[in-house]
């Protein structure tokens, strides 16, 4: 869902679940880009000094996973020369932070601006400079310090106050720019050592390419180029409900305590799922598994 309509995911769980593993999968499975979006991305990494003289031309989407003790400014860019950041370098691409609660708070707050409007602005004592910042947010948390909140084994050592200060660094503001927020379980023996063939990178991308050739032809001339960069102007034309959808999301906007972010995020990622169901219309059971995606409580203390 993710990778079809370009949407920011938080996956939480225990160590060893497979998080970073499938953060590190993601650009195996998302579109190729387009030339303006390769050339887009070049531009970055030529002014930043990163492109291969022999092949200037980025062939693969950006994946950047900076340690999380980097800077602010070496998130946003800067310095006496005036390069380019780590989501500046993600434009087009993907933007990873792992262990996300280990990031400093200043550090995390850069991101608002970036993921609402798809550019970040530097401004330094030589001067002001506008890159463009439209990277796909991926990240990945424990349940809690130790990790182990939650686990089968129940091997979890932390106090209530600990799992507070924890995630205390990850603000509600930025939690609300993300659109799925995801529990990765823990791998069972039988599991891992069940010898089924898995699916393909290739099998994924195919439903993956279908999803955004929909998106493509429903959104030409719109400016967005997947579902995560509609417009709230748009939803009402390309996210449109019917009346069981309606009183379903009026009741979870109310039960859930939803701000008017989650509600526009929740329906674009509505409209994702229905598009890889193939469907024109969204659904009551698309909406539903939506907004399943917004459950936060695993980050309540």
């Amino acid at each position: 869902i993710a990778a079809a309509g370009g949407h920011n995911l938080l996956m939480i769980g225990s160590p060893g679940a497979g998080k970073s593993m499938l953060a590190k999968r993601l650009p195996s499975i998302l579109p190729d880009m387009r030339r303006e979006e390769a050339l887009e991305a070049s531009g970055v990494w030529s002014v930043a000094g990163l492109t291969d003289p022999k092949r200037p031309l980025l062939a693969r989407r950006p994946f950047r996973s900076p340690h999380h003790t980097v800077s602010a400014s070496a998130l946003t860019g800067g310095g006496p020369a005036m390069r380019p950041g780590e989501i500046s370098l993600a434009h087009n691409g993907v933007l990873f932070l792992d262990e996300l609660p280990e990031f400093r708070r200043d550090a995390l707050e850069i991101l608002r601006q970036p993921l609402e409007d798809g550019e970040v602005t530097i401004s330094r004592a030589g001067g002001t400079l506008r890159l463009p910042a439209r990277f796909q947010l991926i990240c990945a948390m424990n349940p809690c310090r130790c990790g182990w909140r939650g686990h089968p084994d129940r091997r979890c050592t932390c106090s209530p106050r600990d799992r507070e200060r924890y995630v205390e660094k990850i603000s509600g503001p930025l939690l609300d720019r993300i659109d799925l927020h995801v529990t990765v379980p823990s791998v069972e023996y039988e599991a891992m050592r069940r010898r089924e063939t898995p699916e393909s990178s290739a099998a994924v991308k195919a439903r993956v390419d279908a999803a955004r050739a929909i998106q493509a032809e429903r959104l030409a001339g719109s400016g967005a180029a997947c579902n995560a960069q509609i417009a709230p102007a748009q939803l009402e034309t390309f996210c449109r409900l019917d009346a069981a959808g309606e009183a379903l999301m009026k009741n979870a906007f109310q039960r859930m305590g939803l701000t008017a972010r989650s509600h526009d995020r929740i329906l674009r990622v509505a409209r994702t799922i229905a598009d890889l169901d193939g469907e024109a219309d969204i659904g009551a059971a698309h909406l539903a598994e939506a907004i399943q995606y917004r459950n936060t409580d695993i980050l309540k203390g």
